[in-house]
């Protein structure tokens, strides 16, 4: 039996920088965009052309590379925002206009100032012209689930009528339930008389923890397009996670009868992508994605587990590319064989670019016995984020004990040249380290969050730091891996100032 097919609308370059400190530059948002349109994702909301100059010459990038995924960019109703935003994805191959308006009482009283005829004639103004630019036009009644229902099938059908292809109905501020959001949809639907001419999206946030279900109870009622973002980043608790709505949609399919065109295989890298470039790790019993997702502690569950994996296990790590039965490599492996597995854990590289994760390869296999596809991951992510990095950690050397003053010796590369100091501290060997690299890097930053987690198990895996810095109001993020625990904090740390200084 054939089923319909939901479009799958990834919005982590735009509402997911949106989360404080998931700031990217171009490059980062190029990559991410690369490995989402290599998953099948049917539309990459690449940014908001309007906001910066930095953003619209990303999106104009991506507009320019990418080409089996549609382009779109985010306008708010104004005349010169959907202007740039046109401008911005003129080079797609599928280029899209995102526009919005508040049509919430609240959101019109007191952040509009406007009244219900005002907001009714922006909407066909600003519809109008984002489709007399672009062909395909996606609007958004801005805080939908705490509209007015009348007035929302108003505005709805003012927007099809200027030419809006697609529909979304956001829940922007995540106060929905899956009931009521699948009996709005539905009421979409059946009472707005030309809806038949436009797509149904949703859009929703996850501040009560409902942004998936709310997302699938809307396509249950007819939604035909989801919003979404990588490990559900985004503004406060974050929208809904793409890996869990597809991932719903492939396992539950007797259910839904529904399918997406993403390649599910790319998931996990897709994640850890996205976790190296914003430095947000993700939690270890995330769905999907965490972790623990496929991990079996319980005597009861590894018992089970033996005697037919479906006990416990509703879905396989293979199918979110999560391969358990990895090839290891080691300090004597080539780079044949290394080129070959980077290939199959789903990476195209340069010929460059192989060359310097090798290099990177070979160190670490001096330091670790087998080398996992984890920390193949970890390697080479770290490698094509931070590639082209002003600052470069060249020597560290720490003296630290129980009972006695800390001291280091950094020396690191920032250009081309080479500076280096000493430093002691009576507050351990990472507050040693991060003074050290203060006076070689002046900055006034502080310190938001220092974390550690371990790529892999065991004593030599790799050390994967965040660091967080927060200057202006503004937050940056980071992240080092290393076997050596205090190495990777300085490399966390540099890099984190280096993304700060390019801002």
């Amino acid at each position: 039996m054939s089923r319909d097919r939901v479009i799958i609308f990834d919005t982590t370059l735009r509402d997911g920088e949106q989360a404080p400190g998931a700031t990217m530059n171009l490059e980062e948002k190029l990559l991410i965009a690369k490995t989402l349109e290599k998953m099948g994702v049917d539309v990459i909301e690449a940014g908001f052309p309007a906001a910066s100059n930095g953003d619209f010459a990303a999106v104009n990038r991506i507009a320019s590379v990418i080409k089996n995924s549609t382009i779109c960019g985010l306008a708010r109703a104004k005349k010169s925002d959907i202007e740039r935003t046109a401008q911005a994805i003129a080079p797609a191959a599928r280029p899209r206009i995102h526009t919005f308006l508040a049509t919430s009482p609240i959101h019109m009283e007191f952040k509009l100032k406007m009244g219900e005829e005002q907001v009714i004639s922006m909407i066909k103004d600003s519809v109008t012209l984002a489709r007399n630019l672009c062909p395909e036009v996606d609007w958004s009644p801005e805080d939908a689930t705490r509209s007015k229902r009348d007035f929302l099938f108003k505005a709805i059908e003012t927007a099809i009528d200027a030419g809006a292809t697609t529909i979304n109905i956001p829940d922007t501020v995540g106060y929905t339930t899956p009931d009521e959001y699948f009996d709005l949809i539905s009421a979409i639907k059946n009472k707005v008389k030309n809806i038949d001419k436009a797509v149904i999206s949703t859009h929703c946030h996850n501040d009560l923890g409902l942004a998936v279900a709310n997302s699938l109870a809307g396509m249950r009622a007819g939604a035909r397009q989801i919003e979404c973002t990588i490990n559900g980043i985004g503004e406060r608790a974050g929208n809904a996670a793409l890996e869990e709505i597809v991932m719903a949609i492939k396992t539950r399919g007797d259910f839904y009868q529904i399918e997406t065109g993403i390649d599910s295989t790319m998931i996990s890298r897709a994640s850890k992508l996205v976790s190296t470039i914003t430095g947000f790790t993700v939690q270890p019993n995330k769905a999907i994605v965490g972790a623990n997702a496929f991990a079996h502690e319980s005597g009861i569950h590894q018992d089970g587990m033996l005697k037919n994996r479906e006990t416990y296990e509703i879905m396989t790590p293979q199918s979110v590319g999560l391969d358990k039965a990895q090839l290891r490599l080691g300090k004597l492996s080539g780079r044949a064989a290394f080129k070959d597995r980077v290939k199959e854990i789903g990476y195209e590289l340069s010929d460059e670019a192989i060359d310097s994760a090798f290099k990177k390869f070979k160190d670490l296999a001096d330091k670790k016995k087998e080398i996992l596809d984890e920390d193949l991951i970890s390697l080479i992510d770290d490698s094509l984020v931070h590639s082209k990095t002003r600052y470069q950690l060249l020597e560290l050397e720490v003296k630290c004990g129980t009972g006695r003053i800390s001291e280091v010796l950094i020396k690191i590369k920032i250009d081309s040249d080479e500076v280096e100091t000493r430093l002691r501290s009576v507050d351990g060997p990472v507050d040693a380290i991060f003074t050290a690299i203060k006076t070689l890097i002046p900055h006034n930053a502080n310190l938001d969050l220092y974390q550690v987690q371990a790529v892999t198990e065991g004593t030599d895996a790799q050390a994967n730091v965040v660091v967080r810095l927060k200057q202006n109001n503004r937050i940056f993020s980071a992240n080092g891996a290393d076997v050596d625990v205090l190495r990777a904090s300085a490399i966390a740390y540099i890099n984190c100032l280096d993304r700060l200084n390019k801002i």
